[in-house]
């Protein structure tokens, strides 16, 4: 049981080179986790993300586990949802807006917040993951994600 919460070659969380107050910073400004460079998409593009960061080699993208970014389709469905979604629904509810504006900003939105959140969302999940697992950062001494 000790081994599932502590193992021998984590480092303790004072020595790690990358903090999580940083991994958080970098997540919500859609830098690389492990560098901070603002590389996690290809520069010119809306949607497409760099398989590396090309300024310290970090993998942001695996051959081998391409589910990995489900959690922020996951992350994205969710603050479309309960961000934008209800509220629409509960304006419609409560007469402050018809239905048909209803329907159609719901219509709309479903498929505009998702577009416009889809960067955010890729950072945001990588800024989770990195911030509960630090230790798995290059810079912290990890090899990316555990079993890498």
């Amino acid at each position: 049981m000790d081994g599932l919460f502590f193992t021998p070659t984590r480092m303790p969380p004072t020595a790690f080179k990358v903090s999580r107050i940083q991994i958080l910073h970098r997540g919500l400004t859609n830098r690389c986790p492990n560098c901070g460079g603002r590389t996690l998409f290809k520069p010119g593009t809306l949607f497409q993300l760099n398989r590396q960061c090309p300024v310290c080699g970090f993998l942001f993208e695996r051959d081998n586990d391409e589910g990995f970014f489900l959690g922020s389709m996951s992350l994205n469905y969710g603050v479309t949802l309960i961000g934008f979604l209800t509220p629409v629904m509960l304006l419609a509810y409560f007469k402050v807006i018809d239905t048909t504006t209803a329907i159609v900003l719901a219509g709309v939105g479903a498929i505009v917040v998702p577009a416009l959140f889809y960067r955010s969302s890729r950072s945001w999940w990588l800024m989770n993951y990195y911030f509960f697992l630090p230790q798995h950062l290059p810079a912290n001494g990890g090899k990316g994600r555990g079993g890498d």
